[in-house]
């Protein structure tokens, strides 16, 4: 099975549930074919606490999980198929448990760790692309470890509901591993309440900053607001069958709607069909305001349930 489970802590890099050294592990992963697809998760998950493992969760291979929020995403991003051409899924997984400002800085030292693992992967396998896509916390990740590449590291990012500034992301995207990257901004107006905390409670890099979910205007970056029936609608050219939102706020929305999972398989794993520059043109330019969906009309929203929290 093409799954090489990474955890990356304040000692470096380890391989989950192995005593055997990780860089070894890497090079040898690196010889297969088809795309490397990096997955990391964002906050209250640590690899090394049993009760709160994403190996076990979200990164499981297990066909079913009946908690709200621990969708499985290898199945769904085409992996454990038997295909040899399905590639290679790197579960990338840190402590992201304890605060915010904690899980935050964690963030920046699992990204080092993960620009190590990329440039090693493209040194031994150079044909090969290699995308992520993260969730929350997980986007500072990516960004740090985007810092620390050369051109042409990554090709492919998505960041669901991105607990990151808009400056931060910004500042990436124009180093010189972002500006060969292209960027899939996974928004919704659901994640509006956990994008205001995240404002109020870390401090911007410049003032008046803002967090990715009101957006980013990048020549290589579009945003995906899923919670907009006009961008759903936009979608299905590029095989997007997506379900409509249920609920006023979620913050896992991003990979827990029906058929979410499966579009971002098509992107990262067909990229000359799914341009990035079509879905640009093709999206409504205007995203909806924040707490436009939190503030909808009661006779439209408050029959439907609301989210139970788990990690995210």
């Amino acid at each position: 099975m093409p799954i090489l489970r990474l955890n990356a802590g304040p000692d470096g890099l380890s391989l989950h549930g192995s005593p055997a050294a990780a860089i070894p592990a890497i090079r040898t992963a690196a010889k297969g074919t088809g795309p490397v697809m990096v997955l990391i998760h964002g906050c209250k998950y640590d690899p090394t606490d049993t009760s709160h493992s994403p190996h076990t969760s979200i990164f499981g291979t297990e066909p079913h999980h009946h908690k709200v929020g621990h969708v499985k995403w290898l199945r769904h991003l085409g992996f454990c198929t038997g295909d040899v051409d399905e590639g290679l899924a790197i579960a990338f997984a840190w402590p992201a448990r304890g605060t915010l400002w904690r899980a935050q800085r964690a963030a920046r030292v699992a990204g080092r760790h993960l620009a190590d693992v990329i440039a090693l992967l493209r040194l031994r396998a150079p044909n090969r692309p290699i995308h992520v896509i993260s969730h929350s916390m997980g986007s500072e990740v990516i960004f740090e470890a985007l810092t620390n590449l050369p051109p042409n590291a990554v090709q492919r990012i998505i960041a669901l509901s991105g607990a990151s500034y808009a400056s931060r992301a910004t500042a990436a995207m124009q180093s010189l591993a972002g500006r060969s990257a292209e960027l899939f901004n996974v928004t919704s107006r659901e994640n509006d309440v956990f994008d205001f905390m995240f404002e109020r409670l870390i401090a911007p890099p410049v003032r008046g900053d803002w967090a990715l979910g009101n957006g980013i205007v990048l020549p290589n970056a579009v945003n995906i607001q899923l919670d907009c029936p006009r961008t759903l609608a936009a979608l299905t050219r590029f095989g997007g069958h997506i379900a409509s939102p249920r609920r006023r706020m979620c913050h896992w929305s991003g990979y827990t709607r029906p058929g979410v999972l499966r579009f971002y398989a098509h992107v990262l794993r067909a990229p000359k069909v799914v341009t990035l520059r079509e879905i640009q043109q093709t999206l409504p330019e205007a995203a909806a305001p924040r707490w436009s969906r939190m503030f909808a009309r009661p006779r439209v929203m408050l029959s439907l349930p609301m989210a139970e929290k788990p990690a995210s």
